[in-house]
Parts: C-alpha cells; sequence; structure tokens
C-alpha cells in the first residue's frame, strides 16, 4: 500500500478551498491510500500521469476534481512514500509542477523545492550586473564552506553573483530553497559560518560537519527529515485530524528550532526558550507541554501558565485542538490559569476566605493612610516601588532583612535611620490591609510561595508562556509548585516585551537554566516592513536578558538576526490636526482594510493607551455603522467586529491589520508612570523602557498592515521611524 505525506503547500491550499471540493480531496486521498502502487498506475479515476515538459520528472498530477488537480512528488527509492505538494485548478497545477524541482538540502537532510526556471533567468540576470561590481555578498565565504552549510551548485552561483543583501532577497522563497536562504541570510547579516551552523543546522541533528564526509540521504528520508514542511498521514484518524475544519498549521509543523525545544527528549532541569514577538514562543509551549503528556507517567500533573486570563482561556483552547479527540482524554492533567489565580486559590484554602485584591486606586489610598504620621521625602509611588521591587522581590520577613538588603534595581540610596522609618510605614500598610482582608496580587503570590515552600509540591512540570513579566514573588510560587529535578520548569518569554518593571534572577530564586536557553528568530507573524519598523521604536534601548536582573553578568539581549520571510506594506504613521480628524481617518483607513482588501472586521484591530480613548473609538466606528467590539469584553471567535483595546490588553493577541491611535507626547511616555530621574536614575530608565516595550508590543500585533496616527503633539517615542 503507498504511504502519503502531506507538504505544508497542499495543507494551505486545503485551507483555501470550500467545504464541498475540500471533501471531494478527503475522498480522493482516501482513495489513493486504499489502493497499491500498481493500480494506482492503472487507475483512470485517479489519473496518476508523469507531466510533459516537467523540471523534475518525480513529480505527478492526480484527479482531484473535474476542475482541480494534485502533485505529488513520487518516490525514487522503493519506500512507496508519496508526497502531496499542491492542490490548485488544473492549469495552476500544471504550470507550477513544470517548473519545481526538489532535492536533499546537503546539510539537513531534509527535502526542498526550488521555482528553478525563475532561478536560472536569475542568474543570468545577476551574472551581468555583478560584472561591474568587484566586490561580492559572501566573497569572504569559501565554495568549501558554503557547501558544508547545504548550499548546492545552483544556490551557490547565484550566491557568487549577489553583490548586496538586496540581491540576495530577490530570490527569496518558494524562489529558492529555504534552508539555502536561510544560511545565505545568515551570512549576509554578518554571522560567522559556525554561527550559522549551530543555529541552523545543528538543531537538524547534523553532526557532521564537513559535506564530503556526509552520507547520503534517500528520498523518503529527507520527507521525514522535514517535519516543519512535510507531515505524514499513518492512519485514517490522523487524515481527518489534519483535514478537519478548526485547522490550523501550527498544530502540525514547526520550525526545526521549535520542534528541537519542544520535543527535547528531556531537559536535566529548567529549560528556556526566548524570541521575539511571532517567532511562535506560545506554539513552543504548547508542544511541549503534549510531548510532557505524552512521554509522562500516568497522573502527572502539569501546570501551564501565563500572564493574564484571556491569555490562560486562549491556551487552554489551542491545548484542547493541538491533543485532539485521540489525546483528549490527557487534558486532566493539565491545568491551565495565571499565577495570580493560582496565588489566590492557595491562600484561599490556606485561611479559608479569600483575600480581596487591591486595585492601583485602593493601593494609592492605602499608602496615604500608612504615611499620614510621617513626615516622609517620598511619594506614595515611590513606596510602593520599594515594597513591591525590594521587599516583596527579595521575599524579606523582618527588619533585620530589610536593613541587610542589597536594593537591586533601586537608584535613591537609603540609609539605615531612613530604612527603619520606611519599614515602619510598610508595616502599617500591610497591617491596615490585612485589617481589611484586602492585598495587592504581589502580596497574595508572596504570601502563596510561603504557603506552598512548606506544603509541598504540586505538580510535575512546569510550563510557563508570557515569563518576561513575571514578578520575583511570582517566580517562587512556581519554584515551590514543582521539585527541582529534570524537565521541571520551562520557560518562555521575550524582553523586548516586558511591559511591567519585573526585573528578576532566575538563578538566585533556585531556578538556573544556564546551558538550557535558546532563542527563536524567525518572526512567523508579521512582515519584514512591520518587524523592522516596530524594532526601530526600541534603538537604543538596552534591554536586559530575561531571568536575568542588573548583577547578573548575562549582558544585553538583541533583536540581532530576528527576522520574517513575509513582506507587505511599510506601516504608515500620519499626525493630526484634532482628535476628530484622527478618528475620521481612521474609520477611512478600516473600511479600505474591509471593502478594498477584504479583511474581516474582526481581523482589525484598533488600540490606544487608555480606556476613555478607545470608549471614543468604539462610539465613533459604530456611528460609522462599523461594528465594533471591546477586548475587555472577551468577544468569541464568532462575534463580528473591529477589535478595540488599551495597549496592555493587546498583550499576546494577534491581528492582520491594526491602527494605533492616540500617540501622543502626553501619553507615551506617560508622566505618571515614569518616576523622575532626580528621584531615581535606575527606576527613571527602566519606566521609559516600559513605555518603549508597550508601543513595541501594540504594533507588533499586526500582521500584514499596521497604521499609527496621532493628534497635536507626537510622542518623542516615534522619533527614530517619524522623524
Amino acid at each position: 500500500m503507498p504511504r502519503l505525506a502531506l507538504s505544508e503547500d497542499f495543507v494551505a491550499d486545503l485551507i483555501s478551498l470550500q467545504k464541498p471540493v475540500q471533501k471531494e480531496v478527503n475522498d480522493a486521498i482516501q482513495m489513493f491510500r486504499s489502493m497499491t502502487v500498481p493500480q494506482l498506475h492503472a487507475s483512470k479515476g485517479m489519473h496518476l500521469e508523469k507531466l510533459t515538459g516537467a523540471r523534475d520528472p518525480r513529480i505527478r498530477t492526480i484527479r482531484v476534481t473535474k476542475f482541480y488537480r494534485g502533485v505529488l512528488l513520487a518516490p525514487d527509492d522503493g519506500s512507496e512514500l508519496f508526497t502531496l505538494l499542491r492542490v490548485a485548478p488544473h492549469d495552476e497545477a500544471i504550470n507550477w509542477a513544470c517548473k519545481r524541482v526538489y532535492s536533499v538540502n546537503g546539510a539537513t537532510g531534509g527535502l526542498e523545492v526550488r521555482n528553478v526556471d525563475a532561478l536560472e533567468q536569475m542568474e543570468t540576470y545577476f551574472e551581468t550586473k555583478a560584472v561591474t561590481t568587484p566586490a561580492r555578498l559572501f566573497e569572504e565565504h569559501s565554495d568549501t564552506v558554503l557547501r558544508d552549510l547545504g548550499i548546492d551548485d545552483q544556490v551557490l552561483r547565484l550566491a557568487r553573483v549577489c553583490v548586496t543583501a538586496d540581491d540576495l532577497s530577490v530570490m527569496a522563497p518558494p524562489m529558492m530553497p529555504a534552508d539555502q536562504y536561510e544560511v545565505l541570510e545568515f551570512l549576509a547579516a554578518k554571522y560567522s559560518a559556525q554561527e550559522v551552523w549551530e543555529q541552523l543546522i545543528a538543531p537538524r541533528g547534523q553532526t557532521v560537519r564537513s559535506a564530503e564526509d556526509r552520507p547520503t540521504v534517500t528520498l523518503s528520508e529527507a520527507i521525514l527529515n522535514t517535519p516543519n514542511r512535510i507531515v505524514e498521514v499513518t492512519g485514517p484518524g490522523e487524515l481527518e485530524r489534519i483535514l478537519s475544519e478548526d485547522l490550523t498549521r501550527w498544530r502540525i509543523f514547526l520550525h526545526p528550532a521549535q520542534r528541537r525545544y519542544a520535543y527535547h527528549p528531556g531537559f536535566n532541569g529548567p529549560a528556556q526558550v526566548t524570541g521575539g514577538p511571532g517567532t511562535g514562543k506560545t506554539v513552543v509551549a504548547l508542544h511541549r507541554v503534549r510531548h510532557l503528556l505524552r512521554t509522562g507517567r500516568e497522573g502527572e500533573r502539569i501546570l501551564l501558565t501565563t500572564f493574564t486570563n484571556a491569555m490562560a482561556a486562549a491556551l487552554r483552547d489551542n491545548l484542547a485542538l493541538l491533543l485532539g479527540d485521540a489525546d483528549a482524554h490527557l487534558l486532566d492533567q493539565v491545568e491551565v490559569t495565571t499565577v495570580d489565580s493560582l496565588a489566590a486559590r492557595v491562600v484561599r484554602e490556606a485561611r479559608g476566605s479569600s483575600l480581596k485584591p487591591l486595585s492601583s486606586p485602593a493601593e494609592k489610598s492605602a499608602w496615604t493612610r500608612a504615611i499620614a504620621r510621617e513626615d516622609l521625602p517620598w511619594t506614595e509611588r515611590f513606596l510602593s516601588q520599594e515594597f513591591r521591587n525590594v521587599v516583596l522581590a527579595q521575599g524579606l520577613r523582618t527588619p533585620e532583612e530589610y536593613l541587610r538588603c542589597v536594593r537591586r534595581g533601586r537608584g535613591t540610596q537609603v540609609g539605615r535611620v531612613q530604612r527603619a522609618r520606611l519599614w515602619r510605614v510598610m508595616e502599617r500598610f500591610t497591617t491596615d490591609l490585612a485589617s481589611r482582608d484586602s492585598a495587592t496580587y504581589t502580596q497574595l503570590c508572596d504570601q502563596a510561595a510561603g504557603i506552598l515552600a512548606e506544603s509541598g509540591p504540586r505538580y510535575r512540570h512546569v510550563v510557563v508562556d508570557e515569563a518576561q513579566d513575571l514578578h520575583p514573588a511570582q517566580w517562587r510560587v512556581l519554584r515551590a509548585c514543582v521539585a527541582p529535578q529534570s524537565d521541571d520548569i520551562f520557560i518562555v518569554g521575550d524582553p523586548h516585551q516586558r511591559i511591567y518593571d519585573s526585573r528578576v534572577s532566575l538563578r538566585s530564586l533556585g531556578i538556573n537554566v544556564r546551558g538550557r536557553t535558546s532563542r527563536l528568530r524567525i518572526n512567523y507573524r508579521s512582515t519584514e516592513e512591520i518587524l523592522r519598523w516596530s524594532a526601530s521604536l526600541l534603538d537604543g534601548q538596552p534591554v536586559g536578558r530575561l531571568g536575568e536582573d542588573d548583577d547578573d553578568d548575562g549582558g544585553r539581549d538583541s533583536l540581532r538576526g530576528y527576522r520574517s520571510q513575509l513582506h507587505g506594506r511599510v506601516p504608515v504613521a500620519r499626525g493630526y490636526a484634532s482628535q476628530d480628524e484622527e478618528l475620521r481617518a481612521l474609520v477611512e483607513q478600516i473600511r479600505t482594510w474591509i471593502e478594498q482588501d477584504g479583511v474581516k472586521p474582526s481581523e482589525v484591530a484598533v488600540c490606544a493607551r487608555f480606556n476613555t480613548l478607545v470608549d471614543a473609538v468604539i462610539t465613533r466606528l459604530r456611528r460609522e455603522r462599523i461594528p465594533a467590539v471591546a477586548v475587555k469584553d472577551d468577544p468569541g471567535p464568532d462575534v463580528s467586529g473591529v477589535r478595540v483595546a488599551t495597549m496592555h490588553a493587546m498583550k499576546g493577541l494577534e491581528f492582520r491589520c491594526v491602527a494605533v491611535v492616540g500617540v501622543t507626547s502626553s501619553v507615551l511616555p506617560f508622566a505618571p508612570q515614569v518616576t523622575p530621574a532626580e528621584v531615581d536614575s535606575v527606576q527613571h530608565q527602566a519606566d521609559l523602557l516600559a513605555e518603549h516595550c508597550l508601543l513595541f508590543v501594540a504594533c507588533t500585533r499586526a500582521r500584514d498592515a499596521l497604521a499609527i496616527s496621532w493628534s497635536g503633539e507626537r510622542s518623542r517615542m516615534l522619533d527614530p521611524v517619524a522623524g
């Protein structure tokens, strides 16, 4: 019986088809799998045939419907493993198939495809262009080095006539094989050959460095070596899962770097994966949970946690999708919640009643009451930060511990006498809250960590999403939830998306990820234009690495090498004389996206710094007969309407088109959120960075189109892109 694999391109085609055609494709696949190979060749119903003029003699086509044909790659190694490459209208399928050639990458051993006709034309063009230019893009790398990295003869000739990185970008996939293009892209960005090997080749399981010493890889082996773009159908149940109506490609296809971390056989302790927006960190976390469920012992509990309730709900739904019907019973072993919700439950169970979480205004009032009898030179904001970022961050319990502690991240010097006075005020603050059965969220975590440390671990594994904004007290909760052992904690996050001041040294909390930290660099969500534009908003801002505070020696995190293989329109930034004019332009922009670009209203988002403008946007859109809903109301996927939210609420979300409005000098940076430099220079820089990261997060929610606007004076945070 023939074996069948599906390529990512085929799956993308299938998603775009109407339901009746999808059913016919499914029926054709079922018929294909029910026949022997001789029957396939003899069947008039399947009409499996070679193509006249095809550049790859192994390419075949089959009849799917009267109008659609499937394109397959036939085996040439006796394996009987066929790969469905495309499904398209007859003429389009034939034209596509005749120009493609499939080959095995010499370094990764994976299957790759190229538009050989287009590359031959490019070779002729660039050879002529490069004649007058002595300097070439890859001249510092020898042929041997390039071949060792998987560059084959045709791509090598093209590399030798590239003068600039723009020349290379013209040949981007699907024209050039994706793995080879990625290698050349890294080299063009001035990565060394050793760095390219370590980041792109070694994760694919390759251990032999020299191309001459590598064993030959068969076609069927290459197909199985390419799980990021090809999946084998091993049974009827899996086929139905792959072809189901709720299909999402991330459930099936993972980049080798993602798969390496998600399905690692076992980390000898905590492990961490970082990466910029859109690099699939959450996808890695979900697949890691599936791997742990499938390989662990029956009944072992897993905690999957993230930062907000909305993101926890999304994780829960996506995990159910990923597990499917076959593994649905494993979902009972996973608790999906936020750290704050977990902490609140732990405290409630221990004391027999709940503590009321304190709102920001209520907390400020409590600090005002606490300092009423003290003549202190500090504001309520300073006291709140001192309590949160020093006392609760370090889990200090006595005035003696506070007197001895190193106040990490605080630029204002406080002497022993002043610390004693500060401690009295903080004690008064906590006593006041206790009398009201209230606590801040960070206090709840601090208390829960202590309770868990005494009662013992509750889970076998902890998987953490959106880790960059977790406070040290929240990390202590997670550390106490699981015993130190192999695969105890798996962390994903991005320090460039840190929108709260939560610097932390994981090592000091017993979560040592050194030697088990990796970074994802390919953006799967946004176009390169949106990515580069948004990244420039952080220009010059020093971003510390995830899990390392200012006392660690890990240095700074960088977006170097972070890129997208998608391309589109450059973001638009415009200013207006009044808010009314800005909202009028917003309405026209959204109408263009919906009416001209064919974007669904639910695939469009508008965000502003504060709810006042959010409400104004919703009112204006509805008045103009454009459906609009607030993200805070948790509209389901079936609810039509433009999503409108604050910038903070956009965290973890994504949309095809995003408009960021009201980016004025009065709200970004927002003065009340930024400690004056003369009060605390260190805190001032941390607060400013959080403001930059907030705008960066808002802009990187966009997949295809991004529009920024303001009325009056533009925020200076836009200077790198709108100056």
